[in-house]
């Protein structure tokens, strides 16, 4: 498998033709002569092309969509989770006085929006926080040409500052790390079945990689600021830092905002995980090399460049979709230096975009679009979008229940007749 240069793949025209995976991992598809690459924020305008190779003019879509909501407003959704507790969700301004940042300027440091969910108590009077706030939705949307009102953007689970479930017990604690040029919220259908099932999970977005929105108002968008897996691992070490802040007790929020009730010394830093998409999952294992606090991980169809050629003792899963250890050295290479419990799955008909949000919320814009299955299909793989939903909310549980909890649900034991789509590579 070909992989296009640094200044190849700002051009390319190819149809799913990978992206240099040290700066993402992801499929690269376009129709168009935009310099732009198709990572994830890009799906969505994907769809205005109605399939690849096919243009659809932006007027037209904007017809379609104009059709298909002259009844009213049609907002998109994201599945429930299936834990017995509701989800809080509260954001974090975090700024790492460790790390200047050349980028932002003189004096400036590495500043981040973080957020964490966790079980909480039922409060339905709270809001339900968004998929992403309305600036970085408006800027998502905007860079993928989406005639979408940001305000029909979907809502999470999470409700707003509710306060965490109090059970006598201290939380676990999953970090998460997103793809090159997307958001926290990329992958929130794992994230808030997690925080369902009782653990604390903490999202961030990489800085001049992702759309981001700070308190102030400022929308920062992906540039072309150099963004490898290493420096997604420096923002993971520095939030293990924040999550330990927030377990003993003190707020690490940069503008001191008051927090949910009972999330401060609610968070167990002796039990913490970390997920990543892509790029992330690289970050993920390039954590875990880095720093013992992290005591099991999951890549989700992450490329493993650079190569990774140190041993890693602790367990770790691999969910692979296109990056896959019979296509790509790399992942085949970084498989060989698991010395701890190890586990490779894959689904049938999973492509790059298969696992995360963008499975579910794609076929709705594709229906609001007038879209074909076929077109769907382009760009989301031939795995179910119901499907995808399941094996998302089901196997990261299992794998973090597993090695967080010591909780054995033999869903990791081997092949299942509840998925039997799920491989299990050996």
């Amino acid at each position: 498998m070909t992989m296009p240069s640094h200044t190849q793949r700002h051009g390319l025209r190819a149809r799913f033709r990978p992206r240099n995976p040290d700066s993402g991992g992801f499929m690269t598809v376009t129709a168009s002569n935009s310099r732009k690459p198709m990572t994830r924020r890009r799906m969505l305008g994907a769809a205005l092309t109605a399939g690849i190779g096919t243009a659809v003019p932006l007027g037209v879509a904007s017809r379609a969509w104009a059709a298909q909501t002259a009844s009213g407003p049609v907002q998109l959704t994201l599945p429930p989770p299936t834990g017995p507790h509701p989800v809080g969700m509260v954001p974090l301004h975090l700024v790492d006085t460790s790390r200047p940042d050349p980028v932002a300027g003189p004096g400036r440091h590495r500043e981040l929006m973080a957020s964490v969910w966790y079980p909480s108590r039922r409060t339905e009077d709270l809001p339900r926080a968004p998929w992403m706030t309305e600036g970085a939705l408006r800027a998502f949307l905007t860079d993928a040409g989406f005639p979408l009102d940001p305000a029909l953007g979907p809502l999470t689970a999470g409700r707003v500052g509710a306060p965490v479930h109090g059970t006598g017990h201290r939380l676990p604690i999953i970090v998460y790390s997103h793809g090159s040029g997307s958001h926290r919220a990329d992958h929130t259908i794992i994230v808030q079945e997690l925080a369902s099932h009782g653990y604390a999970v903490v999202t961030v977005d990489h800085t001049h990689d992702a759309f981001t929105e700070f308190p102030d108002g400022r929308v920062l968008t992906p540039d072309d600021v150099p963004m490898f897996p290493k420096d997604y691992s420096a923002d993971l070490r520095f939030l293990l830092d924040c999550v330990e802040d927030l377990a003993a007790g003190r707020n690490p929020d940069f503008d001191g905002k008051p927090l949910p009730p009972g999330l401060l010394g609610a968070l167990d830093p002796r039990r913490i995980g970390a997920f990543g998409w892509s790029k992330g999952g690289t970050a993920t294992a390039l954590t875990m090399l880095a720093d013992r606090r992290v005591r099991a991980g999951l890549s989700i169809d992450g490329p493993m460049q650079p190569t990774i050629t140190a041993d890693l003792d602790r367990p770790f899963m691999m969910m692979t979709a296109i990056f896959t250890r019979a296509a790509m050295p790399d992942v085949a290479k970084f498989w060989t230096h698991l010395r701890g419990w190890r586990l490779n799955i894959q689904a049938d008909g999973a492509i790059h975009q298969s696992y995360g949000d963008n499975a579910t919320l794609i076929p709705q814009a594709g229906k609001i679009l007038g879209m074909t299955d076929q077109q769907v299909q382009d760009m989301i793989g031939t795995l179910a979008p119901a499907r995808s939903v399941r094996i998302q909310q089901a196997y990261p549980l299992a794998f973090f229940d597993l090695h967080l909890r010591h909780r054995q649900r033999h869903l990791l034991d081997g092949p299942s007749a509840a998925f039997p789509e799920v491989k299990f590579l050996r």
